[in-house]
């Protein structure tokens, strides 16, 4: 009889031990599989953001666009000695711009609160066009800053993004607590922002850079634990962990993407 419950209880441990290491397998492929969606989305920003500035400035003044100035038609000169080009004129300058900055707020939205009407192919789609969005809207940061600083400070977000994903998938810490209080930070930000393009005040920007940081550092540590827990409680498969993989890799891309543009405003060297 002892025997028999020896057997029956290793068996039953034997049967958790292999469910718990089909979780484990199952949450790394799940953690990975969105890892791949934003990287691949942040290669199409930067990708995009590139290609557009290439397009957009010249050394050759005879190929600049010209503007209006002073009653006279002039050539659109930017900081470092180069000129704008009738494409740069048009996305950075024109009334254009504004569609290629808030195109992308659309998308969010609509993968947001729309996703579950999206087939996971077309919610594929809409993640791309909308990184390639962010790229065109980002393709103004190598008219400001130097390309030293760009890549120094990217590197830096990087490893910093690294580090706070990586604690948060790991801490035994709950991190749900967290959640409102960096929701309530990232609102204040986003209201003190639209505040600021008015009064264009560099002290004011200086706060909303360290304050953007810290809340976006957050964010990253608690959206990994949040995407982890996901997983372990919600029973998902086939579409909707599709769906869901999409989703966490949104979130993950737009901290990483707010991290580095606000690490570039208090690190980044302008141009002269």
């Amino acid at each position: 009889m002892s025997d028999y419950d020896r057997s029956v209880a290793n068996a039953q441990i034997g049967q958790t031990m292999g469910r718990t290491v089909a979780v484990d397998e199952g949450l790394r492929a799940y953690m990975l599989h969105i890892y791949n969606y934003m990287v691949l989305g942040l290669a199409i920003t930067g990708l995009a953001a590139l290609g557009v500035y290439m397009l957009s400035v010249t050394g050759d003044i005879s190929q600049a666009a010209k503007i209006t100035r002073g009653g006279a038609e002039v050539a659109a000169r930017i900081p470092g000695g180069m000129f704008l080009t009738p494409v740069g004129h048009t996305i950075f300058v024109s009334p254009l711009k504004w569609v290629i900055m808030l195109s992308p707020l659309a998308l969010v939205f609509l993968l947001s609160f729309g996703i579950e009407r999206l087939r996971p192919a077309m919610a594929q789609i809409l993640f791309w066009i909308f990184a390639a969005l962010m790229g065109l809207s980002l393709g103004s940061i190598f008219l400001v800053f130097t390309h030293t600083s760009i890549v120094r400070v990217f590197f830096i977000t990087a490893a910093s993004f690294g580090a706070l994903s990586l604690w948060g998938y790991t801490t035994q810490r709950d991190l749900s607590g967290w959640g409102s209080f960096l929701i309530m930070g990232l609102f204040g930000v986003i209201l003190a922002s639209l505040v600021n393009l008015f009064m264009a005040s560099s002290a004011l920007q200086f706060v909303i850079s360290v304050v953007g940081v810290m809340v976006f550092a957050g964010l990253t540590a608690w959206d990994t634990q949040r995407l982890k827990t996901e997983y372990l409680y919600g029973a998902m498969d086939g579409e909707t962990a599709e769906r869901s993989a999409i989703l966490g890799a949104l979130s993950l891309y737009l901290n990483f993407i707010n991290l580095f543009t606000l690490l570039l405003q208090l690190l980044g060297q302008r141009e002269e």
